[in-house]
């Protein structure tokens, strides 16, 4: 997948559209458009992290697996950051695994390119620090989104991030699948998804969800 002169001038990713015009165009030689597919690993646990990626219409789950081997989502990123945050707080591999939830496409750089653009300070150092106080705060809500919630308050809020990220309120996601994120059991999830359901908040067929009533959905959740 190759870059067009739009996709140069107008980054869909917000991390990279905030950046000064200077500073965007000395990175854009090492920027690459690639495809994500639905489940693409893009890293494992412990593995060395040797690329960083800034999703567009794409959206990727980081999860943390126990040894027992059940799952647990503890952030997401789309267009609004970036995936490989352990580069630039100086280790070169991750404690989490991340894949891609929804497909799309994502800016590809080298870890060491980006990691030597944030040693030298300036603008893109100090969006990048932004960045990672906004997930730091996003962990510790949903730390405590879910050790206090229930889990239809958590679902609620869940599928408001969701939506907030792609910028739609039609996404693809099975049951099975929002379950690892959560950390619950299927039968859990279908529980709480028929009451948003039938309270008329959402509607679920064939893996499709889509919001129906926002304004009753961001009610019923959790704080965000």
């Amino acid at each position: 997948m190759s870059l067009d002169k739009n996709a140069l001038e107008q980054p869909a990713n917000k991390l990279l559209a905030a950046l000064p015009a200077s500073d965007y165009q000395r990175l854009i030689p090492h920027l690459k458009l690639v495809p994500l597919e639905v489940s693409q690993m893009l890293y494992q646990a412990g593995e060395p992290i040797t690329q960083v990626y800034f999703p567009e219409k794409s959206m990727v789950s980081i999860v943390t697996t126990m040894e027992d081997g059940s799952t647990a989502e503890v952030g997401i990123v789309s267009n609004e950051g970036m995936v490989g945050i352990p580069v630039i707080l100086g280790n070169k591999t991750t404690t989490t695994t991340s894949f891609v939830q929804i497909a799309g496409a994502a800016m590809q750089m080298n870890a060491d390119v980006l990691r030597a653009e944030f040693n030298r300070g300036g603008a893109i150092q100090s969006l990048l620090l932004h960045y990672v106080q906004a997930v730091y705060s996003e962990l510790a809500q949903t730390a405590a989104c879910n050790r206090l919630h229930t889990l239809e308050e958590r679902l609620a809020r869940w599928l408001l991030t969701v939506s907030e990220r792609l910028e739609s309120e039609d996404f693809p996601l099975t049951q099975e699948f929002i379950s690892q994120m959560l950390g619950v059991r299927r039968s859990g999830v279908t529980v709480a998804a028929s009451t948003l359901s039938r309270a008329g908040m959402i509607s679920y067929h064939r893996g499709h969800i889509s919001i129906l009533n926002q304004e009753d959905l961001e009610a019923t959740s959790c704080e965000t």
